[in-house]
């Protein structure tokens, strides 16, 4: 039984364009947002039999209305029975496990009262988490009194309606708290959207708007037609998850649905199950988070931090961002250590790894020896031993003294929660384990799923890497059911303690109804297990955002003088619209970075189905493959090895993007003509030559 839920990225032929609203035009309602509104009941939520092959990526074409129901009724007719991981809800033994590690955690972690621990954290001062807000979104120039229009406006340009007005809450909020401080107040974001400098970076066509109309309309008739009434079609075995347009303005289209009568007349009860998962892939293929440079991933978790705030506003969470206070980091070398710093000491014997050499190993020697054993990370180790082997890590783990072959699989599981559990800051940060705990609050499964990519966005780069690297360990346990009896909400269950609870940031994890609250915990920890490959991909509209960020940063030259802005905008225009947008079938020329093995250009000829595959093909058989400069290294085994290369685009309206193999190229050059390609070697490629 695979342990990830299949995730299925299908092609999405029709070019989505993205959501552009006309902010020039921009006014504030916040008595008309739905986020006064009252949160309803899933309606999306469906029984449904899992399929259980692991995740893929399928380029079969996006299919029309009349095409989904032909497929929906095909597979119909052959359901796989529900495996064992897919019960509706946790058994008791699960639920015991849940609370016996709550008790462990108190106990084994030196502080008995969990929830009343605040020495560690601190609430932050009326008006702080606002700023500190503003700064993690790239806005602190808003309430900065020499911030200068055109350095506010390049962000606010790129933002939907709604992510707007989140932008505009947080500043009404820092305003209010300076006026009881007696501080004078920043200025109102109207009025950098209405000054002469942001009109020029703001839509001024009245297509945009259509083209946002139309996304949003697709949206409304594909991802929402799950609140049709069961007895009126089929109940799909599919999600289907859009992520063309911002989550937030989805969010907008949800209720507004879900408030028309007929939707009203048949609530859908959750069943608990998890369907299979489509994502529609669009011309320019799929873009995971190591896809990015580092210049470039900043400008998403900017972005991403926008649109999360906007949709916990319509959901109405209530999100609270803490903040580690000062401890005495321990004399250890391996537990208490932080992420970042016990990262950083590694880097220097191993200077490509992105999690700790330490869980490396411990996660390794489980996949070996652990995840066929009955009960592994349920069943506790024996404490003597655990803490003889803990001492005995620390001291010789880095001299490789360490021997694995009498370690017991049960141990070594309870270390792994130990290490996890004595971070001196949670996993998933201070400031967003309570964001994360309180996604077990939504009951839309899919705003669920869009709020943890968001989270997964935010996420430090160490903590984002080390919580992928527990993921994939926990989806390999969940594969081996049969074997050791864990299913997904046994693991669910016995790691959410462990990851959202933690002495540095107060939990309401552990109030009210147990049964209740164990099950919402465990349900948001199955959905980073099976989800995971979905949840570490950035959002089409994020991908959007960022390249018309760029794209207006390049010309913020122009708004300086007004007497020449406009001869600079034809001459820009001119210029863009100069390489051979409207030619059929352009050709491009594609510089080669392979390392030592080669370097030079290769000529290209761009048609309407050219692919990142078909350009790498081509490259394979001039340069590494031919019989006159063929450049594979020669195995002892007589195999010859080459070089495992990608395709970049650098420049342009990006920093530098490796390409899906998918990717449609002449599409791409359309979208960023201004950019260049390479062909380079995939990071730590070089290590099978």
């Amino acid at each position: 039984m695979g342990g990830k839920e299949e995730v299925v990225v299908s092609r999405l032929d029709s070019n989505m364009q993205f959501p552009r609203t006309k902010l020039s035009r921009f006014r504030l309602r916040p008595n008309n947002s739905p986020v006064r509104g009252k949160r309803m009941k899933s309606k999306f939520h469906k029984k449904k039999a899992r399929d259980p092959s692991p995740t893929e990526m399928s380029v079969d074409p996006w299919a029309g209305t009349q095409d989904q129901a032909a497929a929906e009724h095909a597979h119909s007719t052959h359901t796989p029975p529900p495996s064992q991981d897919q019960e509706q809800h946790p058994d008791e033994l699960c639920l015991d496990s849940f609370w016996s590690e709550v008790e462990t955690i108190r106990q084994g972690s030196g502080y008995t009262d969990l929830d009343c621990t605040r020495r560690d954290s601190r609430q932050s001062e009326e008006g702080e988490q606002e700023e500190q807000w503003l700064a993690d979104a790239g806005l602190s120039n808003l309430i900065s009194e020499d911030s200068e229009d055109v350095d506010n406006a390049v962000l606010l340009s790129t933002l939907t309606r709604t992510q707007a007005e989140a932008v505009q809450r947080r500043l009404d909020s820092y305003t209010l708290s300076l006026r009881k401080r007696n501080k004078p107040p920043p200025r109102d974001v109207r009025d950098i959207f209405h000054s002469p400098i942001a009109q020029t970076l703001l839509p001024e066509s009245q297509q945009s708007e259509d083209l946002a109309q139309n996304s949003m309309a697709s949206v409304a008739k594909t991802p929402l037609s799950a609140v049709t009434p069961e007895h009126q079609r089929c109940a799909p075995k599919e999600e289907f998850f859009i992520t063309d347009v911002a989550y937030c303005e989805q969010a907008v289209i949800f209720l507004k649905q879900a408030k028309l009568p007929q939707n009203n007349s048949q609530r859908r009860k959750e069943d608990g199950t998890l369907p299979r998962v489509i994502c529609p892939k669009c011309r320019l293929g799929v873009t995971r988070i190591q896809d990015l440079s580092h210049a470039d991933m900043k400008k998403v978790r900017q972005l991403a931090l926008i649109d999360m705030t906007a949709l916990s506003d319509l959901l109405e969470l209530e999100v609270k961002r803490n903040k580690t206070g000062k401890r005495k980091i321990p004399e250890s070398t391996l537990f208490g250590v932080p992420l970042a710093t016990l990262l950083e000491n590694d880097q220097k014997m191993k200077p490509n790894t992105s999690t700790p050499l330490f869980m490396q190993a411990l996660l390794s020697f489980l996949e070996k020896k652990g995840v066929d054993s009955e009960g592994i990370l349920r069943v506790p180790g024996s404490q003597s031993r655990i803490k003889l082997l803990q001492q005995n890590l620390e001291t010789n783990f880095y001299s490789g003294q360490v021997s694995w072959d009498e370690v017991s699989p049960n141990d070594a599981a309870a270390l792994l929660k130990k290490f996890i559990r004595e971070l001196p800051a949670p996993l998933l940060t201070a400031e967003y384990l309570n964001t994360f705990s309180a996604v077990r609050d939504i009951t839309e499964l899919k705003q669920k799923l869009h709020m943890l990519n968001l989270l997964i966005l935010l996420l430090p780069e160490p903590n984002r890497n080390t919580l992928k690297a527990l993921l994939e360990f926990l989806s390999k346990v969940v594969s081996r059911e049969k074997r050791n009896r864990m299913n997904l909400w046994a693991v669910a269950t016995i790691m959410a303690p462990n990851l959202f609870l933690h002495k540095a940031v107060p939990s309401r994890l552990t109030e009210g109804a147990e049964k209740g609250q164990a099950e919402k915990a465990a349900d948001v920890m199955r959905l980073l297990i099976r989800y995971q490959d979905l949840l570490w991909t950035i959002p089409n509209f994020l991908m959007s955002q960022v390249r018309k960020l760029n794209e207006n940063s390049n010309r913020r030259y122009q708004f300086y003088d007004r007497r020449i802005k406009n001869l600079l905008r034809k001459i820009h225009t001119d210029s863009r619209d100069k390489p051979d947008k409207n030619t059929s079938e352009p050709r491009r020329t594609v510089k080669i970075q392979v390392g030592d093995l080669v370097s030079g250009t290769m000529e290209f000829q761009l048609n309407i189905n050219s692919r990142t595959s078909d350009l790498l093909s081509q490259f394979h058989r001039q340069f590494l493959r031919s019989p006159d400069n063929g450049k594979g290294k020669m195995r002892r085994n007589g195999s010859v090895v080459y070089p495992d290369c990608a395709l970049y685009e650098v420049g342009g309206n990006i920093g530098e993007h490796c390409l899906d193999p998918d990717t449609h190229l002449l599409d791409l050059y359309n979208s960023n003509p201004g950019g260049e390609w390479f062909i380079k070697m995939k990071p730590n490629a070089s290590r099978g030559l």
